[in-house]
């Protein structure tokens, strides 16, 4: 019996480094990738979120991955980099440590996230894959900014812009 199974395309994933460990994420969200630039800070905002970046007119919120996964904050150095990432109409810049590369991921490479328990929170990942020997985690970008910073981020966007505006 004959089964027409097309095996699935690679994904492919720009891997960076944070604390040490490498992440992914997938190449079809990210826009931009900038070296790191001061952000206009908002106030009652969760501490891993910065603040937010005009890019080119739009508002971009900003924040950074190590105080977001609960890791100590490092100064920021000529290597740290911001990753612009869209989800859906919504753009976001996530703060890490270097970028090391574009990736071509097989999807049978993707292991399911182990289960650690309440020690380690790993809501934010989507799978583990091996990669020229090194262990990529794959972050799940929309489980990144929770509902509420995004209505807290909305609330405050018109006053940033209206003082932009007046600048």
């Amino acid at each position: 019996m004959y089964e027409d199974k097309q095996a699935a395309a690679p994904s492919q994933q720009l891997t960076f480094s944070l604390a040490d460990e490498e992440y992914g994420v997938d190449i079809l969200a990210v826009r931009e990738i900038r070296s790191w630039t001061r952000v206009t800070r908002i106030p009652q905002t969760p501490d891993y979120v910065l603040g937010v970046l005009n890019l080119r007119g739009a508002i971009v919120p900003i924040m950074d991955l190590r105080l977001r996964f609960g890791l100590q904050r490092e100064s920021y150095g000529d290597d740290t980099v911001v990753i612009i990432v869209a989800i859906g109409e919504r753009l976001f810049g996530i703060v890490v440590d270097a970028v090391s590369d574009v990736v071509d991921i097989d999807p049978a490479a993707i292991k399911p996230v182990p289960d650690m328990g309440a020690v380690v929170d790993t809501r934010y990942l989507k799978g583990l894959a091996t990669y020229a020997e090194r262990m990529v985690m794959l972050l799940d970008v929309e489980k990144l900014m929770r509902p509420e910073d995004v209505e807290t981020l909305d609330a405050a966007l018109p006053a940033i812009q209206e003082v932009e505006v007046a600048a």
